[in-house]
Formats: structure tokens, C-alpha cells, sequence
């Protein structure tokens, strides 16, 4: 069968899609501030759960937003009525979004429901566009069926019990994951814009690295004098956030396969990880100056959470334009570096400046290597195109 019967038109981020990613700005500083509560030198374990469980919520509501956009969205009005409705629910997310998460647990949950019930429906009413279209129509029956299963786990969450509150909220998100990524798996339709897709997702990449600057701004405080101190852990925590961003960029704008033809969901469930890393290093730079908190767990979170965020970054390898695979010795270099930045931060866990510096050094090296193994596969492409031009001649 011929698939370019299937082929769109390059979609556009609109200007729509923008303005729904503004609430999400809010909710990032909301649920970042969660962790913000300590006890015995560590964070609340309570306080981590709650975090973990409202980051993956939020990033997979704007996950499934973003793809039925990029499927069907027409930037019309309907589209715009949805979006808002779902602006106005992730008001009352972001309000229940707290430390005493129990007492809203109830409120939280209806709204998230809500939300996924919401996308849900909007598949519903796209059937009618796509008739006679078998492909697009057993895709959208399945989405819509996935969305209705998590939405039922996310309302037996609204139950008020903390225990089966916050189990049925994992429950929630993994079943939308995994269902989600079978039916990529076995639909036949409904190409995706990759292009616009992977746009989408870097989009939620910068706003969230706002956040991180926003973050490092408390390192740049002082009372108007020098001090020695402040510039080198300012300067340092501002190379870190350069460092993470670089190898983004890099990733994004050289060795991405933007024009290749993806199913898409993979890339986006890799960004939820990606984001949720990116989260926890905005958080670890902010309890980096908490006398409260113990100088272990602090360099535990930082390094954990710069790993996985390279870690994700290297996952999405599987998009990438074929002359740019990572190889085996590239593998190699990034396993041991990576290997020696935990093995550093690890012995030099009880002094933040040389903390800070490994953690530059590592970022740094990363991007480096980004880089020569861009260069590399760049000039191999172009001695290859040469050598079949004059053999052409």
C-alpha cells in the first residue's frame, strides 16, 4: 500500500499550543517547591513521592495533549475550547500540588481525571472526520480507550487514603505508557508530523531549563561587595546549566532525524524522563545551599540526576539520522566518563566547590564529545557523498 495517502502537510506550532504550555511553567515551579520540606538532613520521603508522582502527571498530560495536536489538531475552534478547559483544570492541579498533598488529594484527581477524560473525548469527536479512513479510525477507538482506562484509575485515586491514592496514580501512569505504546505499535495510521512533534518536546525542554535558571539566580546574591565565594559557585552552577544545554542542542539541531519518518510516542515518553531529570537538578541546585539537608543526599540527588538526564538524552539514539548512530568506542568513552564523574562525586561528596567543578567538568566532556562525534560523522557522510559523485563521472 502506498503510505503517502497518509501524508499531511508540515504542522506548524501554533501560537495555541504556546499559550497551553504557560500553565505548565506554573506547575513546574509548584511541584519543584514540594521538595522543599526536610527532616533528619534528608528530604521527606512523603515530600519525594508526591513529586515524582504530580512530575510524571503533569509532563503526560502535556505528552497527550501535544500528540493528538500533532494528529488532528486543526487550531480551530474546537481545539481552542479544549485547551482552555484544560488550562482552567490545571489550575486546581497546581493548587493541590503541596506538601500536605492528602488534604487535596480528592480535588487533585477529579481535575486530572478530568483532563484525560477531556483528551479522550476529543478523539471521540474526531471519528466523524475519518468515516471511511479504517486507519485513522482504529487508531483514534484506541486512544480513546487507553485515555478512558487511566482516566478510571485516576478516579479510584481521588479516593481519600494516601496509601491507595498514590498507588493507583503510579498505576494511572504506567497504564497510559504502556497502552499507549502498543497501540503506536499495532495501528497502521495516522502518520505523525515528526517534525513538529519533536519541535513540541524541545519547546517543554527550554521552558523547563527557564526554570533552572531561575533556580541558580539565588547563587548570585550578595550584599553588594566581592566575595570569592559567590563568583565561583554562581559561575559554576551557571556552566552546569550551559553544559546540559549544549549537548540538548546538539542532540536536537545536528543528529536528530527530524524528517524521518517516527512514530513519534517513544520520543515523547523518553522526554518525560528527560524533563523529569531536568526537574530534579532545578531542585538540587535549589537545596544545594540548605544547611538543613545533609551534604550526602544533596550530591546523591545531583549526580543521579544529571546521570539520567544524559542517560535519556542517549535513548533517543534510536531517532537520530542514520549517518550518526553513536558507535561502540563512543559508547565506551561516555560509560567511563560517566563512571568517573559518579566515582568523583562520591569521594568528594563532603565539598560542594569540587562537587561543583566535577560536575562542570562531566557536563563539559559530554558536550565535547557530542561534538567530535558529530564532526566525525559529518566528514564521513561528506567523503562518502564525494566518493559516489566521482564514481558517478
Amino acid at each position: 500500500m502506498n503510505m503517502n495517502i497518509f501524508k499531511k502537510e508540515e504542522k506548524k506550532v501554533e501560537y495555541l499550543e504556546l499559550v497551553y504550555d504557560l500553565v505548565f511553567v506554573y506547575l513546574i515551579g509548584r511541584e519543584n517547591a514540594i521538595l522543599h520540606h526536610f527532616g533528619n538532613g534528608f528530604i521527606e520521603p512523603g515530600a519525594f513521592v508526591t513529586f515524582l508522582v504530580s512530575t510524571l502527571a503533569v509532563i503526560q498530560i502535556w505528552t497527550f495533549t501535544t500528540f493528538y495536536i500533532n494528529l488532528y489538531g486543526r487550531n480551530g475552534a474546537r481545539d481552542h475550547v479544549f485547551l482552555l478547559v484544560n488550562m482552567y483544570l490545571i489550575y486546581f492541579m497546581g493548587e493541590s500540588t503541596r506538601n500536605d498533598w492528602q488534604a487535596y488529594q480528592t480535588q487533585y484527581h477529579i481535575a486530572w481525571g478530568l483532563i484525560v477524560l477531556n483528551v479522550g473525548l476529543q478523539y471521540l469527536l474526531e471519528l466523524r472526520n475519518h468515516e471511511t479512513d479504517v486507519w485513522n479510525r482504529d487508531l483514534i477507538r484506541r486512544m480513546a480507550v487507553n485515555l478512558a482506562v487511566e482516566a478510571v484509575f485516576i478516579f479510584l485515586a481521588a479516593v481519600p487514603n494516601r496509601t491507595t491514592g498514590v498507588l493507583f496514580s503510579v498505576i494511572a501512569i504506567l497504564s497510559g505508557m504502556i497502552l499507549t505504546l502498543i497501540t503506536r505499535r499495532s495501528s497502521g495510521g495516522g502518520l505523525v508530523d515528526f517534525a513538529h512533534l519533536s519541535e513540541r518536546a524541545m519547546l517543554y525542554v527550554v521552558f523547563t531549563f527557564g526554570e533552572m535558571i531561575i533556580a541558580i539566580a539565588a547563587y548570585f546574591r550578595g550584599d553588594g561587595r566581592f566575595h570569592g565565594g559567590t563568583i565561583y559557585v554562581s559561575l559554576m552552577t551557571f556552566l552546569v546549566v550551559v553544559g546540559l544545554f549544549l549537548s540538548y542542542e546538539v542532540i536536537y539541531d545536528h543528529l536528530i532525524d527530524r524528517e524521518g519518518d517516527h512514530a513519534g510516542m517513544r520520543y515523547m515518553l523518553i522526554h518525560i524522563f528527560i524533563i523529569f531529570a531536568m526537574n530534579c537538578i532545578t531542585v538540587s541546585f535549589e537545596i544545594m545551599g540548605e544547611e538543613r539537608i545533609a551534604a550526602a543526599p544533596k550530591i546523591m540527588m545531583i549526580t543521579i540526576s544529571i546521570a539520567a538526564y544524559f542517560l535519556s538524552l542517549f535513548l533517543l539514539r534510536g531517532h537520530f539520522r542514520p549517518h550518526c548512530a553513536p558507535d561502540r568506542p563512543f559508547l565506551i568513552r561516555m560509560g567511563l566518563l560517566t563512571v568517573g564523574f559518579v566515582i568523583a562525586m562520591i569521594i568528594l561528596r563532603n565539598n560542594v566547590y569540587a562537587n561543583l567543578l566535577v560536575s562542570v567538568l562531566y557536563v563539559f566532556g559530554v558536550a565535547l564529545l557530542l561534538c567530535m562525534m558529530r564532526a566525525v560523522r559529518e566528514d564521513r557522510k561528506r567523503k562518502s557523498e564525494c566518493g559516489c559523485s566521482d564514481m558517478s563521472h
